[in-house]
């Protein structure tokens, strides 16, 4: 790989979405720079190029000095960075809003000629929840330093490493009830890789500025899915759909567990913000841009879903040879 390639910064390079456009990015033949806060818990991405092609770097986006370093001499960068809990110094204002800000600024003083934000769908200045609110502020800051900019709005992103179907399917494997709120909320999930091909393709300069959002080619509620991860892992479960106000009464009490234990602690299950945000269906937008307009066609979620979800299966990988076995002796 030669130093003259060209370099892309990608923030929350080793995070569930960052790995993906790291990868992309490398078989394009770009130097990635994996701007994480913890470098040496990231060097899996190295195998993901040539010897020195994909190189991570520490850097905080609530730190500036840190942040203007990962930019030098990119010729793109790609914020990948959120949150969906806030713990600590970790807080949607201080990330999603303020974080994004830096970022920008940053990479337009570096000289940075593509910028590309990964938000979400939601995103709402107006928005129920502080995590929506966030989203758009930070939106707002890309777009006023690069008019140009890329912003990526997924739905529920699925893949291997997910924290969507691989959370709920931990909660099957050793509960016989599984306690939802906002179970008719409509969402439609959307891939990794989609999601990374879409950054990569704006980094490299192959697609318009604009906003885009993007979704798989299935709309589905929150129970349907619980009930699709449900039916491949073979469980039976009881799903519970509560309603917001008697969600909330844990969602507080695990919000004063976080709080008691001075971040000790830190309340991934349930908290308001998301039971508010549960309120609003998460879906592209009608007149919206999407992977279409991106020259990408949606995967569907049963081509991926089983290919890790299996695991879950109570003989695992077995599970389908333990089935075989049950049929035989069943004929």
């Amino acid at each position: 790989m030669t130093q003259s390639a060209p370099l892309v910064t990608i923030f929350g390079g080793s995070g569930f979405v960052g790995r993906y456009v790291a990868q992309r990015m490398a078989r394009r033949g770009w130097r990635v720079r994996a701007a994480v806060r913890r470098p040496n818990e990231a060097m899996f991405l190295r195998p993901y190029g040539d010897v020195g092609q994909v190189e991570p770097v520490q850097a905080n986006i609530r730190d500036d000095a840190s942040v203007a370093k990962a930019c030098m001499g990119a010729t793109a960068v790609v914020n990948c960075v959120g949150i969906l809990a806030e713990a600590g110094k970790q807080s949607f204002q201080s990330v999603q809003a303020q974080g994004a800000a830096r970022v920008a600024k940053a990479a337009a003083e570096a000289g940075v000629t593509r910028f590309v934000q990964i938000s979400a769908i939601g995103a709402d200045p107006k928005g129920p929840s502080d995590y929506a609110r966030t989203k758009a502020a930070g939106e707002k800051a890309v777009q006023e330093a690069f008019p140009g900019a890329v912003i990526l709005r997924p739905s529920v992103i699925f893949g291997m490493e997910d924290g969507f179907f691989n959370r709920f399917a931990a909660m099957a494997r050793i509960s016989p009830v599984l306690p939802i709120t906002g179970g008719e909320t409509k969402f439609q999930p959307v891939y990794v890789g989609d999601v990374a091909e879409a950054a990569a393709k704006a980094a490299a300069g192959e697609v318009p500025g604009g906003i885009y959002e993007l979704g798989g080619p299935e709309v589905a509620t929150l129970r349907a899915l619980i009930e699709r991860m449900l039916k491949i892992t073979r469980r039976r479960r009881l799903i519970v759909d509560l309603p917001a106000g008697v969600a909330g009464i844990p969602a507080s009490l695990l919000g004063l567990a976080q709080s008691l234990t001075g971040g000790l602690y830190v309340n991934n299950t349930l908290t308001a913000d998301q039971i508010a945000q549960l309120g609003v269906d998460n879906v592209v937008g009608e007149q919206a841009k999407g992977l279409k307009d991106l020259g990408i066609a949606p995967t569907a979620m049963e081509a991926v879903l089983e290919s890790y979800l299996y695991a879950y299966r109570p003989q695992g990988q077995y599970s389908r040879l333990t089935e075989s076995a049950k049929n035989m002796r069943g004929a």
